[in-house]
């Protein structure tokens, strides 16, 4: 792929174009921004075959509201490089603006696809229903953060599942499988079933947890658990806190809670950030989970549960 920032109004909408291109390693061209948009598509084309890159992305200025020189400098870039697909990006937390856009453009300009972005806030697709029903265009991608491994493919079944508060256990299992390694899951399994994990496992799977996207994301995509009320849902500022709490211990005391007595608590919560309370609850909860896993896993031969019962998760306490 090859990135082309054409967006000559929006301060520095350049220079986050680079920024995302560079982390993702994919070549980028622009200009001056005092350029016409027409004349940088253009030169980045060329640049785009000369780097031998099978597709290029313009990026070209988005408006809240219809402003007639930018549908005019679109229509150009239309005409003459004729582009495969037109994708408009709609902002879903702009409600019927969003809606109005949409349908000037399609008026104006006709496009392909919509990518509706901000999923993530209270909006909740609203908007996305609204602009699929006015346009008749497809929504083919959405993003609930502003990372690339937020952007993903539309579902349209998942989102009323969402909107229902009926959560989004496939793309959960999705990010699983991409983040979570199989082996590993396969050894916290033995582990869970035999209750012999550490502090060091759970640190593993709070970071493993971590790579597949905010934990308040994926809480609402387990049904149920995105109606909790707020003061009794775990979110990133928790985690971090008890990540910071095992990251203070040693070694040892993550292998060994039970080396933990009064002095190594309070070095601990000097460590951390945190006071000796939070530490207590932490080691608390933690032996609690043990003893839970042990006792579930002497009923499990009785129980006959399916291999694969406890599917390598780690249970969380905090």
């Amino acid at each position: 792929p090859f990135l082309i920032g054409a967006d000559v109004y929006r301060p520095a909408a350049i220079d986050q174009l680079k920024t995302l291109a560079d982390e993702n390693n994919i070549p980028f061209y622009s200009d001056d921004p005092k350029t016409p948009p027409l004349t940088i598509a253009r030169a980045g084309i060329k640049a785009g075959n000369q780097n031998g890159s099978d597709i290029v992305i313009i990026d070209t200025a988005g408006r809240l509201h219809i402003d007639e020189q930018m549908m005019h400098e679109l229509e150009e870039i239309k005409a003459e490089l004729k582009p495969h697909q037109i994708l408009l990006v709609v902002d879903a937390m702009t409600g019927q603006d969003a809606v109005n856009v949409a349908q000037s453009f399609r008026e104006k300009l006709d496009f392909d696809g919509i990518v509706m972005t901000k999923l993530d806030g209270d909006a909740r697709g609203g908007a996305a229903l609204s602009v699929k029903a006015v346009t008749g265009k497809p929504i083919k991608l959405v993003s609930v953060g502003e990372k690339m491994d937020s952007l993903e493919p539309f579902h349209p079944d998942r989102m009323a599942s969402r909107i229902l508060g009926m959560g989004d256990i496939l793309t959960l299992i999705e990010r699983a499988q991409a983040t979570v390694d199989e082996k590993k899951a396969r050894e916290m399994e033995e582990k869970l079933r035999k209750a012999e994990f550490t502090f060091e496992d759970f640190l593993g799977q709070m970071e493993q947890m971590q790579q597949m996207g905010p934990i308040n994301q994926l809480i609402k995509m387990i049904p149920g658990m995105g109606k909790l009320p707020k003061d009794i849902q775990v979110s990133d500022k928790d985690m971090a806190r008890i990540k910071a709490i095992i990251q203070s211990m040693t070694s040892d005391e993550r292998r060994n809670p039970n080396l933990i007595n009064g002095s190594r608590r309070e070095r601990i919560a000097r460590g951390s950030g945190t006071d000796t309370h939070e530490v207590n609850q932490l080691l608390k909860q933690f032996n609690q989970t043990k003893k839970m896993l042990k006792q579930f896993g002497s009923m499990q031969g009785k129980m006959k549960m399916p291999k694969g019962g406890f599917g390598g998760g780690f249970p969380f306490f905090g």
